[in-house]
């Protein structure tokens, strides 16, 4: 391989490394403890609140 392939493959790479990192895994975080929150009120809801 010449640099001239590699060097768009590694800038793509990269891209998509840091779309992952910076973007996908907080809204991934971010929507499982809502997530996590609503089925814990929903829960709640149907068998009459928190615990005692």
């Amino acid at each position: 391989m010449t640099k001239t392939e590699t060097s768009p493959r590694k800038t793509e790479e990269l891209r998509s490394f840091l779309f992952l990192t910076i973007v996908m895994v907080p809204a991934l975080t971010i929507m499982f403890v809502a997530v996590y929150g609503f089925a814990v009120w929903f829960y709640q809801m149907l068998i009459g609140g928190p615990p005692h």
